[in-house]
C-alpha cells in the first residue's frame, strides 16, 4: 500500500501538467489564428484619436470665445444663440468628440456595442449630409433667401455680439463685399442707421467694407459713405455678400465638391472599417466557443 500512493500522486501530477500544456497550446492557437485584423483595428483607433483631438480643439476654442465674451458670467448673452457663430465650433466639436471617443475605445477594446454605436451614428451623419446637399441644390433659391435673411439678422446684431462682429467682418474682408444684398443693408443696424445723427457710425459701414486697406487698418474709413453726394464705390465695396458668395461657389464648384467628397469618403471608410471589425470580433468569439 505504501508503494502505490506515490504512483497515484505522480499520475495525477502528470495529468495536471498535460492539462496545463493543453490550455497553453489552446490559448496560443487562439492568438495565432485570430480573426481580428490588426490593420483595421489600429487604423480605426489612430484615425479616431486624431478626430478626438480635433473635437477637443473645437470645443476648447468655442469655450474660450465664450469666456472672452463673458458668457459664463452672464448667461443672458445666449439669447441670440441661434445666430451665435461659436456654436459652429462647439456643436460639431461635441459630436466629433463623442463619436471619435466611441470609435477609439471600441476599436482598442474590441467592444462591439461601441463600434456599432459608432458606425450607426456615422451612417446617420453621412445620409443626413447627402440629404442636406440634395435639398440645398433643389431648393437653392430658398436657401439663398435664407442666407440673405441670416446675414440681415447678423447685421442687426453687429454691435451686440463680438463673435458675430468678427464673423461678418471676416466675410466682408475676404469676399470683398458689403452687407447682404447691397452695402445699403447696413441701414438696418441701429448704430449705422442714417437717422441716428449722434452716432459716428451713422450712414456709414464697418471698416471691413473698405477698399485698399493697408497694413494699418483705418477703422473710420467707412464713416458717412452712405450720405448723399458721397462716391461710395470709390471707398467701399458696394456689392452684397450674397451675390459675391454665390459667384464664389460657382467659380470654385469643383474644389468644393472634391472637399465634400473627401469628407463623405472618410465617413464611408469609417462605417466600413467599424463593421468589418465587428464581424471579425464576432467570428473570433464564435471560434472560441
Amino acid at each position: 500500500m505504501g508503494q502505490k500512493a506515490p504512483k497515484s500522486y505522480s499520475s495525477r501530477s502528470h495529468t495536471l501538467q498535460e492539462s496545463d500544456k493543453h490550455v497553453r497550446r489552446s490559448r496560443s492557437s487562439r492568438h495565432s489564428s485570430s480573426e481580428v485584423s490588426l490593420f483595421v483595428k489600429y487604423l480605426l483607433f489612430f484615425a479616431n484619436v486624431l478626430f478626438w483631438l480635433l473635437g477637443i480643439a473645437l470645443i476648447g476654442a468655442g469655450a474660450w470665445a465664450w469666456y472672452e465674451r463673458g458668457v459664463f458670467d452672464n448667461l443672458n448673452q445666449l439669447t441670440s444663440v441661434t445666430i451665435d457663430p461659436v456654436l459652429l465650433l462647439i456643436a460639431p466639436g461635441g459630436v466629433i468628440f463623442v463619436l471619435a471617443f466611441a470609435g477609439c475605445i471600441g476599436a482598442l477594446r474590441e467592444n462591439i456595442s461601441l463600434l456599432r454605436f459608432y458606425s450607426v451614428i456615422l451612417g446617420v451623419i453621412f445620409f443626413s449630409e447627402v440629404a442636406v446637399g440634395v435639398l440645398a441644390y433643389v431648393y437653392r433659391d430658398k436657401l439663398e433667401t435664407q442666407v440673405s435673411d441670416t446675414i440681415d439678422n447678423i447685421i442687426r446684431n453687429y454691435r451686440d455680439n463680438v463673435d458675430l462682429q468678427d464673423l461678418i467682418d471676416f466675410l466682408q474682408s475676404y469676399f470683398q463685399c458689403c452687407g447682404g444684398r447691397t452695402y445699403k443693408d447696413w441701414d438696418k443696424n441701429l448704430y449705422f442707421n442714417c437717422s441716428l445723427t449722434k452716432s459716428p457710425d451713422a450712414c456709414g459701414v464697418p471698416f471691413s467694407c473698405c477698399r485698399n486697406q493697408g497694413m494699418v487698418v483705418n477703422t473710420q474709413c467707412g464713416y458717412g459713405v452712405r450720405n448723399e453726394g458721397m462716391d461710395a464705390n470709390r471707398i467701399v465695396y458696394t456689392e452684397g455678400c450674397v451675390d459675391v458668395i454665390r459667384q464664389w461657389i460657382v467659380d470654385n464648384f469643383i474644389k468644393i465638391v472634391a472637399a465634400i467628397a473627401v469628407v463623405l469618403l472618410v465617413e464611408i471608410f469609417g462605417v466600413c472599417f467599424s463593421q468589418s471589425l465587428v464581424n471579425d470580433i464576432q467570428h473570433q468569439k464564435a471560434k472560441w466557443r
